[in-house]
């Protein structure tokens, strides 16, 4: 798709459209809407529309609508007068907690299926997750956990986190964690900013196949973090417990743990949930921290608005659906994914990794458990497409209504993948979000078409620019998505971040009074679709063409004989800029001139001369962080002669091979 002019926006492919029965919730809403406030809502953009310019009464309607447990009204949704950079509070002087949310319902439907690649699957009711829950406060208490103590996670996908998270919240204390596949020094790097009291942690788990051994590296972590008081071990198995741990400072197994819960007589204690503002902290969550320390932003319990404007609303959904999930503590999806509890869904917590097992475990969880809804990142359908790992004929997959993508950009091809090798009768769209908004921004609505290698529309209530360089708003071109106005979601703050200093220098600095999401898009002016063009950070402007990495990617991956690729910008000492495209060829293929010519010639042609890079150089690998990101800004970094932290890179060995770029002088 051309960036430079209009001309070829009308001629996107439209994949799906709605039928008369789509958007069942989305159309109760809004006649909601319309009743109360007199008017008449055409379609989905007016929706929206009303939705931006009339901001407070649109998030009283979502919490109306959600259901939201309280004990306390509020007075007022917020004070439009305090601008966005202030943090302006939200639902004044209502008290909630967001753990009695997440477990107000407390039936036998089925909360959780606890699978993996080593263990037995296990179904939990919503009633036995609440009972679970109530002995893991008990045991909290006990160990003197209370109001704004911070307990930390490092664990993988179990369900013990889900407990542990909804005791700690049940008390008003804050949650946060840090991904399994992390090491110690990477971990300590975000637990040492919070001071924890508890932690949450595991043995051992297997992953893609490989052992995950821990306690060594809790045993490190437990050391350098003089705050912790408990550090409890979930045996991974039954076995587990015969292994040594009196190296590792505080620590017990969860037994253990869990028997400081009950009175002498057998019994637990009632939960009780501390009361609080919509505002206080339950989350932290880290951001990459590819160029320094993550960044510790604060979440409170909006997350639960979030959650039901995108999986009610947006995506229709009802207690029958079934989400699988893949995401540990440490990635906001299983913040967000935990939170979907709220709304009675079913989730499947998958330790370990279940794309690649064989070429059909996949497709064969989603007949065994009915899955209706997948998210599968770029770098997962990538894999899955290369390998040929896609549905056979004994597959039926009638439960599957649903599969979103995200986490990088999603390209064209990905639609083409789902749409004819997956399931054509399915809805396959991008989302888009990020560790600050704990939820989307962009997403799919059933009431609208989905077009090839567009994000459908913007989130209700979400309020999104693309500007240029000097702030004014741009359409069918590509520029630096930011949000103009408030939304629950967005980050209380950073954590000791006081005075807000550093969290209006790090999102409100670029652009005055408007939250820069840090990534490059551009809007269809026919579809009214989002494309996500990549990161703000790496925006190249070689010869005053500015563009994103993605769409050199959507070239190049049509490429067979390319297995992948990454594009990022080169300085001179005189700020001259040239863009560099490095290329991880596959098998039996080297970077030729030959080539390099096909590739410059379809570069140019069907972007432009000005985006075609200048210089083009194979590389045994590319750098990924743990979420299936290429990591652009450090390899930027390398070959500018940069600082840069690799603590999150997968294959930081292949750092290497960026150290030999020629540079860029004499000019």
């Amino acid at each position: 798709m051309e960036t430079e002019s209009y001309k070829n926006f009308a001629n996107v492919p439209l994949l799906w459209k709605p039928g008369p029965d789509s958007g069942k919730l989305l159309k109760k809403f809004k006649k909601i809407i319309e009743e109360k406030y007199d008017l008449q809502i055409d379609d989905y953009w007016a929706l929206h529309k009303w939705s931006t310019d009339n901001i407070a009464e649109f998030w009283d309607e979502m919490w109306k609508f959600s259901g939201v447990v309280h004990s306390m009204p509020y007075e007022k949704v917020i004070d439009l007068n305090v601008p966005m950079q202030e943090r302006p509070q939200w639902f004044i002087g209502a008290k909630l907690n967001y753990a009695e949310n997440v477990l107000k319902y407390r039936d036998e439907n089925i909360a959780i299926i606890s699978a993996g690649e080593d263990k037995e699957t296990e179904k939990i009711s919503y009633a036995q997750m609440y009972e679970e829950a109530k002995l893991y406060a008990a045991a909290l208490k006990k160990c003197g956990l209370k109001k704004g103590d911070r307990a930390v996670c490092y664990m993988s996908n179990r369900k013990e986190a889900v407990f542990a998270c909804l005791g700690v919240t049940s008390m008003a204390a804050i949650w946060t964690g840090a991904l399994p596949l992390l090491g110690a020094q990477a971990v300590l790097n975000r637990f040492k900013q919070v001071k924890p009291k508890i932690m949450f942690t595991i043995d051992r788990f297997l992953h893609d196949q490989e052992e995950k051994e821990m306690l060594h590296k809790v045993a490190e972590i437990a050391k350098g973090l003089p705050s912790l008081e408990k550090v409890v071990i979930v045996p991974s198995k039954e076995n587990s417990k015969q292994k040594d741990i009196s190296g590792i400072r505080n620590s017990c197994w969860l037994d253990e743990f869990l028997a400081l819960g009950r009175e002498s007589d057998g019994s637990v204690p009632p939960l009780q949930f501390e009361q609080v503002s919509i505002d206080h902290p339950i989350f932290i969550n880290y951001t990459s921290g590819t160029t320094g320390l993550p960044k510790a932003l604060v979440h409170g319990s909006a997350v639960l608005l979030s959650m039901a404007r995108d999986f009610w609303l947006h995506s229709d959904a009802c207690r029958e659906r079934t989400w699988l999930s893949i995401s540990p503590v440490g990635w906001a999806s299983w913040n967000m994914l935990t939170t979907m509890h709220f709304l009675g869904i079913t989730t499947i917590l998958f330790e370990g990794v279940p794309f690649f097992l064989t070429p059909t475990y996949l497709w064969d969880m989603v007949d065994e458990f009915k899955i209706t809804n997948l998210f599968l990142s770029v770098n997962i359908l990538d894999d899955l497409e290369k390998k040929g790992y896609v549905p056979t004929e004994k597959h039926k997959l009638s439960s599957l209504l649903e599969v979103f993508s995200g986490g990088s950009v999603v390209k064209p091809q990905n639609y083409d993948f789902v749409y004819k090798k997956i399931k054509e009768d399915i809805i396959f769209c991008a989302a888009y979000g990020s560790t600050e908004f704990m939820g989307s921004c962009m997403i799919f609505d059933h009431t609208l078409k989905i077009y090839r290698g567009e994000i459908t529309c913007a989130s209700l209530g979400i309020d999104i620019q693309i500007l240029d360089e000097s702030g004014k708003p741009l359409m069918g071109e590509v520029g630096d998505m930011v949000v103009v106005k408030p939304t629950p979601s967005l980050p209380v703050g950073i954590w000791e971040d006081e005075d807000g200093s550093r969290f209006k220098e790090t999102y409100f600095s670029k652009f005055t009074g408007k939250f820069s999401m840090g990534d490059l898009g551009m809007i269809n002016p026919v579809t009214k679709g989002f494309v996500i063009c990549g990161r703000s950070d790496d925006t190249l402007k070689p010869g005053g063409c500015r563009f994103g990495s993605s769409e050199i990617y959507n070239i190049v991956d049509t490429f067979p004989e390319v297995r992948d690729s990454l594009c990022v910008s080169q300085y001179s000492a005189k700020g001259v800029e040239r863009a560099v495209l490095f290329l991880k060829m596959r098998n039996g293929h080297c970077c030729d001139q030959i080539l390099i010519d096909k590739l410059r010639a379809m570069i140019s042609r069907e972007l432009s001369s000005r985006h075609v890079p200048e210089i083009m150089i194979e590389t045994a690998d590319i750098p990924y962080n743990l979420n299936g990101k290429k990591m652009e800004i450090i390899v930027k970094n390398i070959i500018n002669g940069r600082k840069y932290s690799a603590e999150t890179v997968i294959n930081p060995e292949c750092l290497q091979n960026f150290f030999n770029v020629p540079e860029l002088s004499g000019f």
